[in-house]
């Protein structure tokens, strides 16, 4: 049962967040972890039983890591491929998501639901984490010091709070974004669908991603956790949401699949897919995340994977600024380096969705033939197979050091997580060995060894800590904490000694060699003091 609200809405916090979504329970999980006095308000008090988001990719699986939540946290299914039939041309993409990169699986489904009583859980440990139910935001104010929320609760009464920082992560109806005057921008496409998912197929759910790209209906059906299976219907001119969500219609629909004896729905909705974005993801004290400030449609499976990439990227910078370690117009680089991204996945996804859903059957025999004819030629095949054509996590522009020429590591773009082993023997992965802090980490080297005692002092006051990652066999020969490469994957990255200034969300802040170590670390610590 919850407390009255009266004796539980706090005066004053850190960060307050409004919606505790899949999104805004990651955040506040993230915040806990970096000690940060942070709470959580919905207009809910429990968790949606209803399937909503159904893809992750392992950038948001290693998000979901740094959060806290271990591999077998909640349950999912790993795809091996995702397929594009025509009913013209026949099969004409492919792509192949076998195999892990950066210690995760390259794509998998999974059970909203599971996942967000799993983030909830995962919020209780911290005590500096507090999310209360039955309260919607009604109105804020923000001034120079901080952000003024006036909260409305179930009963009709009203509670004032005082945040640091505010923080919209309420969905594509965000209040948050509508009080900051960002409106979206972009447009809803023509064509409603109808979802289903079904649930009792654990022997006869297929085990892949396939788009069936019938210009007369397209429709993506994959599976999911627990005998899952989800099909999108597109619906044609004249048909109307009653007639779609009829039971005996969704039974003729899905005839092909199930027999209708054997049809057990667990959910059915009709919608429009949006691909919209604001302006701004900031304004002043009040950020959006996930669906308040991006809407991305589901044919490449991005929209969640957008909001917590949203997560991993505010969550270190709020705590750094709160703590004092960096002064707080490091937070204009949250949406100077997530906007752009979330744009380019978003234009993606609407390419994915014109070939998907094609307007009749010249247009489908035309865009799907040239695709198989692509198939053809190698460069092309593995282009789009090997998922080259999803724009990568690196940013132009941002917290980081601009890029020298020739450097093997990347400056605003992901450090590597591979396996390593600890002193002890145990094996882990890499990003468990660099902790919450800001990293500097020698590869193949201590990145201590050129330091003077008073640049150490400093960058530890900036919330710096080290990491030395040897070569499989090699042993520490320091005391800088040490981890072996047995995986050989993150020394492959970057000459032996090297060195790599790593940030708490696993972008590259600054890289250089041995030589350069006290350049790094002042450079590293102007663009904290910026």
């Amino acid at each position: 049962m919850n407390p009255p609200l009266a004796h539980s809405v706090p005066d004053s916090v850190d960060v307050l967040v409004v919606g505790n979504g899949p999104v805004g329970a990651s955040l506040a999980a993230l915040l806990g972890r970096h000690g940060v006095n942070t709470l959580v308000v919905d207009r809910l008090h429990d968790v949606l039983l209803m399937p909503r988001a159904i893809a992750l990719d392992n950038e948001a699986l290693r998000i979901l890591q740094l959060a806290g939540l271990g591999e077998d946290a909640f349950e999912k299914i790993v795809i091996p491929e995702v397929r594009m039939y025509c009913p013209i041309v026949g099969q004409f993409g492919r792509a192949n998501t076998s195999g892990s990169l950066d210690g995760h699986p390259k794509l998998v489904t999974f059970y909203q639901p599971d996942l967000e009583r799993t983030l909830r859980d995962q919020c209780k440990l911290f005590d500096n984490v507090t999310s209360l139910g039955g309260l919607e935001l009604l109105n804020l104010t923000q001034d120079t010091q901080g952000v003024e929320a006036e909260l409305r609760a179930e009963d009709g009464t009203t509670h004032r709070i005082k945040a640091r920082y505010l923080v919209g992560a309420d969905g594509a109806s965000s209040k948050a974004r509508c009080l900051i005057g960002q409106e979206f921008r972009g447009r809803s496409y023509a064509e409603d669908w109808l979802i289903v998912d079904a649930r009792g197929r654990e022997k006869d759910a297929i085990d892949h991603v396939e788009f069936l790209c019938d210009y007369r209906r397209p429709t993506p059906h994959m599976p999911a956790p627990g005998g899952r299976e989800r099909w999108e219907f597109m619906l044609k001119g004249g048909e109307t949401r009653e007639q779609m969500e009829d039971a005996d219609h969704i039974a003729k629909l899905l005839e092909k699949w199930i027999s209708p004896d054997k049809l057990e729905i667990e959910r059915k909705a009709v919608y429009r897919f949006h691909a919209r974005c604001c302006e701004r993801f900031q304004n002043g004290r009040v950020f959006l995340i996930g669906d308040a400030a991006h809407i991305t449609p589901p044919f490449v499976g991005q929209g969640l994977v957008a909001g917590l990439r949203d997560a991993a990227n505010l969550a270190w910078k709020l705590a750094w600024v709160l703590k004092g370690r960096a002064a707080p117009n490091i937070l204009d680089s949250y949406d100077q380096e997530r906007r752009p991204h979330a744009q380019k996945m978003i234009a993606l996804a609407k390419l994915m969705g014109r070939m998907v859903m094609p307007s009749n059957a010249p247009t489908a025999m035309l865009a799907h033939g040239l695709m198989r004819i692509t198939r053809l030629i190698p460069p092309l095949r593995r282009h789009f197979e090997e998922l080259d054509i999803k724009p990568k996590n690196i940013f132009k522009q941002g917290l980081f050091m601009p890029a020298g020429r020739g450097r093997s590591l990347l400056r605003g773009g992901l450090f590597p997580q591979g396996l390593v082993r600890q002193e002890d023997g145990s094996i882990i992965l890499s990003d468990v060995a660099l902790g919450d802090n800001l990293a500097l980490v020698g590869l193949g080297i201590d990145p201590r060894a050129n330091l003077t005692p008073e640049l150490c002092q400093l960058w530890e006051r900036h919330g710096g800590s080290y990491l030395q990652i040897g070569l499989h066999g090699q042993k520490r020969s320091s005391v800088t904490p040490f981890v072996e490469d047995i995986g050989q994957t993150l020394l492959a990255d970057a000459p032996t000694g090297s060195l790599a200034v790593v940030r708490p969300d696993r972008i590259v802040m600054h890289e250089g060699t041995q030589s350069t170590a006290r350049q790094l670390v002042q450079e590293s610590l102007q663009l904290l003091e910026r």
